[in-house]
């Protein structure tokens, strides 16, 4: 077949969408279409209606049409199914079939279009096929994007730590001009060149004093300003020496901000990632649970510590320590702690000391089992009922959605019952649940569709987020590595899932 033009268009004959196969004028087009009302017959039940020179198929769309021009050399029965499917395609990005919605959705259907037919003929694809093109989905994309974005967060860290060193230093080297200045001046008397050179800095008045503490003095600045020791350290040790100082502006050192309230100066991170596929009946056909342990230290007097952890989990939990952490003792007393005991750990870094995976079997019960129950109803619609349950009672998880996939086409949605809240965005009705915990473990949602069947409702995807570990991994103290003592800290725990779906 040769297709001439797809077109959404009115009962009236006005054009909403259009897209054209082959080369034709505007006009000519325009032509067609304004043609077409007059070639129908009121009372007639044909979907073709042919001129001299072409064919117009069509299918009525509520109160608008989908309208294939082809020529009349054209295999009909080809022209039929391709007509099918144009408009099985339509009610897929229009929810409603109005001029407006269509209008809406006009770049969606042109792109649609251009999958099903190229140079006016048609291509051998489906509907979901038309779906992933326009989509544009690409798996290698988004591996792409997520190490891109990975490389950009460790250049920002990078130049952060890099600006942070460039600080320090112009703070030494000004802090080491200062106590030079102040150390000449000190011990060869206040001149007028060296006032004016000094302006800046604070005004030392000097009065007699003999050269014994002159001479004493004058080395004690030397080695302060070796050190690095603060300004207003040394001003304060003159004055107790019988030095009188007038001060014009307060020498202050710059320093870094102080970490976040709720971060301590030793930081733990435990994060997991949960991938599971469950069937229907509530078979696990996949589950992985990754977990990363990540060690931020902010001060270096407590870069060689041990942190003792305690595994209460029962489950077959592979468990793998960094390769310069002492694996040993990690395996006996369950402690992180280098294998070079004098090293210490990395400053200002988050630093990966353990991972851990748990593959589990079918018989292994999921932190959050839901079950979906569609059923046949009046009118062509479907009744369905899901239901959630935690499964793991020391788990607490926040926004909780649950997104079901609705059929496509014009439909009607009533909700019956549910908990926490519901929303529909676009072909997904996204169940919300705003906390399930221990007491708060079930609930439920009722709503009927029509028209729908039972395959239309799958896959259901769910998302959450949590402050507490499916794994039963816990931090018991961290004490320092020479004595033992214990050290105060801080710990965040983040599980969610990258991919948990009943299909």
């Amino acid at each position: 077949m040769v297709l001439i033009a797809a077109t959404v268009c009115t009962k009236s004959g006005k054009a909403l969408v259009s897209r054209q196969f082959v080369e034709m004028t505007k006009a000519r087009i325009e032509g067609l279409l304004a043609a077409f009302p007059k070639l129908m017959t009121s009372g007639r039940q044909h979907t073709f209606v042919e001129t001299e020179s072409v064919r117009y198929v069509y299918q009525p769309l509520d109160k608008l049409y989908m309208l294939l021009i082809t020529t009349k050399a054209s295999n009909i029965l080809e022209d039929l199914e391709t007509l099918r499917l144009f408009s099985r395609v339509v009610p897929e990005y229009c929810t409603q079939l109005t001029e407006a919605e269509v209008l809406n959705q006009a770049f969606n259907l042109l792109f649609a279009f251009d999958e099903i037919v190229a140079l006016g003929y048609r291509e051998s694809v489906n509907l979901a096929q038309v779906r992933s093109f326009v989509e544009m989905d690409s798996h290698e994309e988004k591996i792409y994007q997520a190490v891109r974005q990975t490389q950009e967060r460790e250049a920002a860290n990078r130049m952060r730590e890099k600006a942070k060193e460039l600080q320090r230093e112009r703070l030494e080297a000004a802090k080491g001009r200062y106590m030079g200045a102040v150390s000449k001046n000190f011990g060869t008397g206040f001149g007028s060149s060296s006032m004016s050179s000094a302006s800046s800095e604070p005004m030392i008045e000097k009065i007699p004093a003999t050269p014994v503490k002159e001479t004493r003095t004058s080395r004690s600045a030397m080695k302060l300003g070796s050190r690095g020791t603060d300004a207003d350290s040394f001003v304060s040790r003159l004055q107790t020496e019988g030095e009188k100082i007038v001060a014009n502006t307060p020498l202050t050192a710059k320093v870094d901000k102080p970490p976040a309230a709720d971060q301590k100066e030793i930081h733990l991170r435990f994060e997991e990632r949960l991938n599971l596929i469950a069937g229907r009946d509530g078979d696990i056909q996949n589950f992985e649970l990754s977990g990363l342990l990540t060690l931020r230290i902010t001060n270096e007097q407590f870069g060689r510590i041990h942190v003792h952890l305690d595994n209460k989990d029962t489950r077959p939990l592979q468990l793998q320590t960094h390769p310069n952490v002492d694996k040993e003792a990690f395996r006996s007393e369950g402690v992180i702690k280098l294998k070079q005991a004098q090293r210490p750990f990395p400053l200002n870094s988050d630093v990966g000391v353990l991972k851990w995976r748990l593959a589990a079997a079918n018989d292994d019960r999921p932190p959050l089992s839901v079950n979906c129950w569609p059923s046949d109803g009046a009118n062509g619609g479907c009744d369905v009922n899901i239901e959630y349950e935690l499964e793991q009672d020391h788990l607490t998880l926040s926004d909780v959605n649950i997104n079901i996939p609705m059929p496509s086409g014009n439909t009607s949605l009533v909700v019956h019952q549910w908990e926490g809240s519901y929303t529909q965005k676009g072909r997904t009705l996204v169940w919300n649940i705003p906390l399930i915990n221990k007491q708060q473990k079930t609930g439920t949602l009722e709503f009927t569709v029509s028209p729908a069947i039972p395959n239309d409702f799958f896959p259901l995807t769910v998302s959450w987020v949590s402050e507490t570990s499916l794994a039963l991994l816990t931090t018991m103290k961290v004490v320092q590595a020479d004595d033992g003592t214990p050290v105060d800290y801080s710990q965040e725990i983040s599980f969610h899932p990258d991919k948990y779906e009943i299909v």
